[in-house]
């Protein structure tokens, strides 16, 4: 039996204890920041707060304290915001066994360093002397969805081929499959990477445009996301994968997306810092991703107009149909060159 500790009980962490505790054959303590979450789950078996309404497996086992839901853990699945990962691995790095396996389930930059989380995992923990295992999982995936066994599929990706095998094995069930991926830069940067196209999914929904703007939207920002991964060393073929192209439709088009409605209420003129306070508490990662794409973008030589437009939108108060008219005028390109 395995012991798995999942660290970070929002909507994402609960629903991947909830898939994990299907088949009663592992040991998992789900670790929650809040105390309140903590209580509800330990009381009632159900996070209220984040994922209302689907029931804990009774094999789940909520903690409040980082050394007690690290304990033996052979494998620590990271579902924290991308802004504290830094620092619970900071704080988790004494806690963690030999040899555990990390998987990455945030899909984030970190925004000043612009590194993807399992660089900045792996540079704290070699910072403090351990030695361990580094994978991301990522791929469409809405919390509440998985939580009550919709078919799900994701890709666990690792440079350690035996590592993805391993998670592969142990995350798979009858409603959710696990493809093994080598490309680790281009899993997360998929990951990462698709929220700022949704927020701009989310702007042309609350504008009232059709089909055609959001198939071109998907498409050239597909196109964009595919430039930055391969300037950092990733493959194209991801892109046209589960955590490219299968997430970033799922991320566009689906009403549960956090940064989709972020760009929605964007475009009915609400400001930022109100949005993000009535969500509960709920992280919508696109709008630190954005900051920290366009700057690993400038350090790529690598354009990505709808992702400039977008953090002008966000952080520069620049109106939404401005933004739009301004990537439709922009001079011609190619669709087959790198433009």
């Amino acid at each position: 039996m395995s012991e798995i500790a999942i660290i970070g009980a929002g909507a994402w962490g609960t629903a991947l204890s909830i898939v994990l505790g299907r088949t009663g054959s592992h040991c998992i303590r789900l670790w929650a920041f809040e105390k309140e979450v903590y209580k509800q789950i330990a009381r009632r078996g159900i996070n209220e707060k984040f994922l209302p309404g689907q029931k804990i497996p009774p094999c789940v086992t909520p903690s409040n304290d980082l050394a007690e839901g690290l304990a033996g853990a052979g494998i620590v699945v990271s579902v924290m915001p991308s802004q504290h990962c830094r620092v619970l691995f900071e704080q988790m790095s004494k806690h963690l066994r030999d040899q555990a396996i990390i998987v990455s389930a945030t899909k984030g930059l970190e925004e000043h360093s612009f590194l993807r989380m399992t660089e900045v995992i792996a540079q704290v923990i070699e910072k403090n002397g351990k030695r361990v295992r580094i994978g991301a999982l990522s791929g469409p995936s809405f919390a509440l969805e998985a939580a009550r066994g919709d078919p799900t599929a994701v890709a666990i990706a690792s440079q350690d081929a035996e590592l993805a095998r391993f998670i592969q094995g142990e995350f798979s069930d009858a409603s959710f499959r696990v493809y093994t991926n080598d490309d680790l830069i281009g899993v997360e940067l998929g990951g990462a990477l698709k929220n700022t196209i949704a927020i701009a999914a989310g702007v042309c929904a609350g504008l009232g445009l059709g089909h055609n703007s959001i198939a071109g939207l998907i498409t050239r920002g597909l196109a964009e996301m595919t430039r930055l991964v391969v300037a950092c060393g990733g493959k194209a073929e991801t892109m046209a994968g589960l955590a490219g192209l299968g997430d970033l439709v799922l991320t566009c088009t689906g009403g549960l997306s956090r940064n989709r409605n972020v760009g929605f209420e964007l475009s009915r003129g609400r400001k930022l810092p109100e949005i993000l306070a009535g969500m509960h508490g709920m992280i919508a990662e696109g709008v630190f991703t954005t900051t920290a794409a366009l700057e690993l973008a400038c350090k790529n030589v690598v354009e990505m107009p709808i992702t400039e437009q977008v953090h002008a939108i966000l952080h520069r108060g620049k109106d939404p149909r401005e933004a739009i008219s301004q990537l439709m005028t922009r001079s011609g390109k190619s669709e087959t060159l790198k433009a």
